[in-house]
């Protein structure tokens, strides 16, 4: 009887901290898909109300939102450390919820930019750094697996969102009801948080899953163990995962921010062209979990070398498609993508150690931010000025052989 107990516990418990992973998940699916894919969605409709906006014009806002994300970033770090992540879920919600409805009101340019600085809060709140530092305080073993899942929330969003808000737009919804309607998204994601999300397992009377991989003094609160924060900034790792973060999300952001109009201009409908996000986002899905489940069965960094040169090769295979072989090279770079998004940010959590990772990562963040805010913003006025986004896409294949380079330089500290 007392076997069938604690078994029955177990079971419970287990099925909190694997709860946890999906609250994640759906938080990302909502932050990155409303705010950086899904809303690409709308952007031939919006330009075509606006026909004296220019694409750099409406892609300075991504720009805008990530350098608040970069400026809030080491904030919202300390916050995470203080006060937890539950809180500043509900504030993420809080503050997407209204900012979306506001969408369908705007008439200018300045209503746009004023919106991206709020929506940078939400992807400091309830964004990456948010659900890796949630998933790691719950699970040692299969940690990697567990950050894997949870961030298959950012390849859902473009594989869900986008193609969903390109359907509105087919059926003949305006993109100012669009955002109206979109708006209602994220309160499922403010209910399951207030109802169901702990910061740390502690908070329940759990501990994290696997503990019994580390010493007992350690056991009980996974947040303790790792580098101090001055210490970490020391290294030559953790400026090396700076970078390359900073290439890859230059490369990334740029690329899914600007696909649905490139696919346009290569004479995808509008139907077909947001469709288009999904052959990015459901391989990346795919590389996400897979990678994640071989980082905890492989160590060292053959993985991260193995998802560049993939990236690589779908970048090249981009600079010379056309309408008829686009998409392949888009999923290669997805699928590749999808790995080392993960195997980056289980790097700079595994390399340092939970200690200081809400100042780790909200440091980190600064620079991939503002490389991704680049990326989408000099993506849009490259076209402009060439009519084509062919040298944008030949600086991808730059910036990621620098990150190919870099990843030697990447070492564990704890």
């Amino acid at each position: 009887m007392q076997s069938t107990v604690a078994q029955a516990k177990d079971n419970s418990s287990k099925a909190m901290h694997w709860t946890i992973v999906f609250i994640a998940m759906l938080s990302l699916m909502i932050s990155n898909g409303m705010i950086f894919t899904g809303i690409t969605a709308f952007d031939s409709a919006i330009l075509a109300d606006f026909p004296e906006w220019s694409r750099g014009d409406l892609k300075l806002r991504e720009l805008i939102t990530l350098i608040g994300v970069g400026i809030l970033a080491p904030l919202f770090g300390i916050l995470i450390d203080k006060v937890g992540v539950k809180i500043l879920m509900i504030v993420g919600c809080l503050v997407l919820i209204p900012s979306y409805f506001a969408y369908g009101y705007v008439e200018n340019l300045r209503d746009i930019y004023i919106l991206h600085v709020f929506l940078s809060i939400v992807m400091v709140s309830c964004g990456l750094n948010v659900g890796v530092i949630l998933v790691s305080n719950w699970f040692v073993k299969n940690r990697g697996t567990a950050i894997g899942i949870a961030i298959l929330g950012t390849s859902l969003g473009g594989a869900i969102l986008a193609p969903l808000f390109g359907h509105w737009l087919s059926i003949g919804i305006s993109w100012r009801q669009g955002f109206q309607y979109a708006s209602a998204i994220p309160f499922a994601l403010l209910v399951l948080t207030i109802l169901l999300v702990k910061s740390k397992p502690s908070e329940t009377g759990r501990k994290p899953y696997g503990t019994e991989l580390y010493s007992q003094q350690s056991r009980d609160d996974l947040s303790k163990h790792g580098l101090d924060y001055k210490d970490a900034i020391r290294t030559r790792s953790f400026w090396s995962i700076t970078l390359i973060a900073m290439c890859t999300f230059y490369t990334l952001m740029g690329l899914q921010a600007n696909l649905v109009l490139h696919l346009q201009d290569l004479g995808f409908d509008i139907l077909s062209a947001s469709a288009g996000l999904s052959t990015l986002f459901i391989p990346a899905l795919v590389g996400k979990l897979i990678f994640g489940v071989f980082a905890d069965k492989l160590e060292g960094k053959k993985l991260l070398y193995g998802n560049m040169v993939m990236m690589l090769i779908g970048l090249f295979a981009l600079i010379a498609s056309d309408a008829s072989t686009v998409l392949y090279s888009v999923a290669l770079i997805g699928f590749a993508w999808g790995g080392f998004y993960t195997l980056l940010q289980l790097n700079a959590v595994n390399n340092f150690g939970l200690k200081a990772s809400g100042k780790i990562l909200g440091t980190i963040t600064i620079l991939d931010a503002l490389g991704g805010g680049l990326g989408i913003y000099l993506t849009g006025v490259i076209f402009d000025v060439y009519g084509s986004y062919h040298y944008a896409f030949v600086i991808y294949a730059v910036l990621c052989s620098i990150a190919l380079v870099l990843i030697s330089q990447v070492k564990k500290h704890v």
